[in-house]
């Protein structure tokens, strides 16, 4: 088996596109989750970012911390980058990982002018530890100990799991302190729950994941949605037409009542609750466990495996019900597609329009190595403009004394017009951090937490720093 990387970043708002990763935790192990190295870094945020105040005090980040970093945001990813290049290939595991951490890696490679998808590609894989720990939990109860909500739910958030499962979580909400704790957890469940693990460790590549999906007469899934786990059991029916993912009957339902409906009935049936299909997304690392699992589930126990194979045998033999299911599927996402805003995509976020080109991969490198006095010219090179744009800019933000005096003050203007913006932006914008500032304060002087003022009032010092800066572009 592969090494793992467990990782965690610590951000300057929750937005991937327009945020910041401040600081960076990383652990390597090898397949028996021993470790092996670690890399931890903290940098300063570039400018043009403007953070979030609960971000920073969440994070314990303050502004004094983050100008007394000795790495820039750049400087940062790049030594992270050739880090991870030393360990090698590698299984990529974070807590929620795959909807937030790697969301913002990939922002960050692609803006920092890296290729983007570093965790699946060229033999590396990924997988998620909170989907894993939830199926742990599901198929085997009582794996981990989790708080419970104030509505009887399992909490599962790491800075209160970590000290219930007896993992030191003492500086909670720092990034290696989190990587840690994430490696408490991923032990905890390769111990108590080692199916589920090693059944985790089949799923972290899309493809191998699809093929799994498609072969097995049927399986077990589990999703989570209003605070519970919940057990499917189904079998592939087809790949979505637009977005790829496979779409699967949940065997609960009879099939005979829809294998030979109409195309306008059946389309009215998929859009009942409960829901017939499923969507089991192959690339977010789901969880498949053997169908002998559903003996748990009372009621797939009640139709017994009999009738469960009988029914997912009718779906794999009828062809036809699986072409009008991508028939409804299609007309369903051209009807959305031709209904999207039309509103305009920065090139910040613009990643998933298209890929970069080729060529343009290899240009990347050359941009890397060459001394900063090299890089303008380099930048001329890209095909692609979203990469003329974010080039100049890592110029601004890094050595801006080499962009020619127009380049810099067309960034430099754009900048502060976003900054300053009085309209509800994409962006964090000066004036609404002032208004978060003003929540806060109001809200920690009424709940009496008086010792998080002081930070507070670093950050609006800041942020007034700031103001000045782009009032005077």
């Amino acid at each position: 088996m592969s090494n793992f990387v467990f990782y965690d970043f610590e951000t300057s708002s929750s937005n991937k596109f327009w945020g910041q990763i401040i600081q960076i935790g990383a652990i390597l192990t090898n397949d028996k989750l021993e470790e092996l190295d670690r890399y931890e870094a903290r940098s300063r945020l570039s400018p043009g970012i403007i953070p979030e105040a609960m971000s920073l005090i969440v994070n314990k980040s303050s502004p004094k911390i983050l100008k007394s970093s000795n790495l820039s945001h750049y400087q940062m990813v790049r030594q992270f980058i050739e880090t991870l290049k030393k360990w090698g290939k590698a299984t990529y595991i974070g807590f929620n990982s795959v909807d937030f951490d790697e969301e913002f890696l990939r922002s960050t490679l692609f803006k920092t002018l890296e290729y983007p998808y570093l965790t699946n590609t060229n033999g590396n894989a990924r997988g998620d530890l909170l989907g894993l720990a939830r199926a742990a939990n599901l198929y085997y109860p009582n794996t981990l100990k989790n708080p419970i909500s104030k509505k009887g739910n399992a909490v599962y958030k790491l800075e209160q799991m970590a000290p219930l499962n007896g993992i030191e979580h003492n500086d909670a909400h720092s990034a290696i302190a989190d990587v840690i704790a994430t490696l408490g957890v991923a032990k905890i469940i390769s111990n108590k729950a080692r199916t589920v693990w090693e059944a985790s460790q089949l799923t972290t590549d899309k493809n191998r994941t699809l093929e799994i999906i498609k072969k097995e007469l049927y399986f077990c899934t589990n999703e989570y949605f209003y605070g519970k786990s919940r057990p499917y059991v189904q079998t592939f029916v087809c790949q979505h037409p637009k977005y790829q993912w496979p779409k699967c009957f949940d065997l609960k339902h009879d099939p005979n009542i829809y294998l030979n409906m109409s195309i306008d009935a059946l389309k009215e049936a998929m859009g009942k609750n409960p829901k017939i299909l499923r969507t089991v997304r192959h690339n977010k690392h789901p969880i498949i466990m053997n169908p002998e699992y559903s003996k748990g589930f009372e009621e797939y126990k009640l139709l017994g495996d009999t009738k469960l194979k009988e029914r997912a045998d009718l779906i794999k033999k009828n062809k036809k019900f699986a072409e009008n299911v991508s028939l409804i599927l299609r007309e369903e996402a051209e009807e959305k597609e031709q209904s999207k805003s039309q509103e305009d995509i920065y090139e910040e976020e613009s990643i998933y329009l298209r890929h970069t080109p080729n060529e343009d991969n290899k240009v990347m490198t050359l941009f890397h190595k060459a001394e900063w006095d090299e890089k303008l010219s380099i930048i001329d090179k890209f095909k692609d403009q979203r990469l003329h744009y974010f080039g100049k800019k890592l110029i601004y933000e890094e050595k801006p004394e080499i962009l020619p005096k127009s380049e810099y003050n067309k960034i430099h203007r754009n900048l502060a017009k976003r900054l300053l913006s009085t309209n509800n932006e994409k962006w964090n914008t000066i004036p609404r951090v002032y208004q978060e500032i003003d929540t806060l304060r109001e809200k920690f002087e009424r709940e009496g937490k008086q010792d998080k003022l002081p930070m507070l009032e670093e950050i609006n010092k800041y942020i007034e720093d700031l103001e000045k800066i782009y009032s005077s572009a």
